[in-house]
């Protein structure tokens, strides 16, 4: 599954605009993955991370740079894995229901756009399969944001 999750995303992104192939690719990863309660992305922009093409409950609209697992991963420029997100000092519930969370950064030649996020409302559900997908379509992603 892990290899056809990433050629669907690697489809997208070749056939559709980037909107269309990033709103694809959180219902694919939503759906595919398993045991997932959100999708989704957050765009560097102004000095924050906004809130991007999503799939879930109504999620945070802005996240401060360095704050929350998103704001962290942003910051630290690498995946997090949070298997309890109620043991992460500043974890921003968007979703009381989330147990534990994925963020991986969008990062093309050093350049960070943003990261992707996945939350489940079980705790410890991603292991190193998930963060190879992820991580997979993540580059994927960052690198047709840079254009190339």
């Amino acid at each position: 599954m892990d290899d056809l999750i990433v050629k669907q995303a690697k489809e997208f992104l070749d056939t559709e605009d980037t909107l269309s192939a990033m709103c694809n690719i959180t219902s694919l990863l939503y759906h595919e993955l398993g045991f997932v309660n959100w999708v989704g992305y957050y765009f560097y922009k102004n000095g924050k991370l906004s809130l991007g093409p999503f799939q879930g409950k109504v999620a945070c609209s802005s996240i401060p740079v360095g704050k929350g697992v998103c704001g962290t991963a942003f910051q630290k420029k690498m995946l997090m894995n949070i298997i309890d997100v109620t043991r992460f000092e500043g974890h921003i519930a968007c979703d009381p229901d989330s147990k534990s969370e994925l963020v991986v950064p969008l990062i093309y030649e050093n350049k960070i756009f943003g990261v992707l996020d996945i939350d489940s409302d079980n705790y410890r559900r991603f292991g190193s399969k998930e963060e190879d997908i992820v991580s997979a379509v993540a580059d994927l992603i960052a690198k047709k944001l840079a254009g190339k």
